[in-house]
């Protein structure tokens, strides 16, 4: 912060899940409980855990708290990225954070409703969709699958409950821009980490880079924003959100 002016910034990285199952297996789905909740294959969680120690290693600043889609996928990229993040041990040969300690304080952790998948048969089939409605999301079994000591229960999220099935796409977008400028006005004093799905990643860049086309997000692509945060008199004024990301140099590729 400068201490002449009160001025800092915000760091938001919003980021892609890593490789889920059914595109590896397509049959996964025939004999799945839940088939539109795809978990991470063993290599999804090795590119997120991965992903996870490249932010501790690259970026000027601290990552102080994480909000993450409920589906699985997104649980698991997320509890992968909070372990490499916040571990306590040095050990490079380490492909997964299983078994690697943490300190719990360095990260909180929160489930939020609005960064979920497109509600709407673009992102999820319909004969794969639920047909009672019933999402099978038990918010505090996902909360379990966070890495212990991690999950801050007294943050309020922005959404209550999944959005309505058939979601148009415009209403997914416009979604995906409140929902960071909502978590990130909540959060104003801290930088945050979003784990969400590949449209929410595009939407991140094309709607705080202004007149870019999003071309591809691959798995465990992110974008990284930054805004400038005006403290006077223990109150907080935000400036407007830049992406830093560069076309293809975080697995997120547009053009302009």
């Amino acid at each position: 912060m400068d201490s002449t002016t009160g001025e800092y910034y915000q760091n938001v990285v919003v980021m892609r899940h890593g490789d889920r199952i059914d595109n590896l297996d397509p049959l996964w789905i025939s004999n799945a409980t839940q088939p539109w909740d795809p978990p991470l294959i063993q290599e999804g969680r090795v590119r997120a855990f991965c992903t996870g120690r490249k932010f501790r290693n690259i970026f000027g600043f601290p990552l102080h708290r994480v909000f993450v889609s409920p589906f699985l996928r997104c649980i698991h990229t997320a509890s992968e990225v909070i372990v490499a993040l916040s571990s306590v041990d040095e050990n490079p040969d380490a492909l997964t954070g299983h078994s690697l300690t943490i300190d719990p304080s360095k990260l909180k952790a929160s489930v939020e409703y609005g960064l979920c998948e497109m509600m709407n048969k673009i992102a999820i089939r319909v004969d794969v969709a639920p047909k009672d409605g019933n999402w099978g999301f038990d918010l505090s079994e996902r909360e379990a699958m966070l890495p212990s000591g991690t999950v801050d229960n007294n943050v309020e999220r922005v959404y209550k409950k999944l959005p309505e099935w058939e979601e148009s796409v415009s209403q997914t977008r416009a979604r995906y821009e409140q929902i960071i400028k909502d978590l990130a006005d909540k959060h104003p004093s801290e930088n945050l980490l979003l784990v969400t799905h590949g449209e929410g990643v595009g939407v991140a860049l094309s709607s705080f880079k202004k007149g870019s086309e999003v071309l591809e997000v691959d798995y465990c692509g992110y974008v990284e924003l930054r805004r400038p945060i005006f403290m006077k008199d223990h109150s907080y004024t935000a400036g407007e959100f830049e992406a830093l990301t560069n076309t293809g140099q975080t697995g997120v590729k547009y053009i302009i």
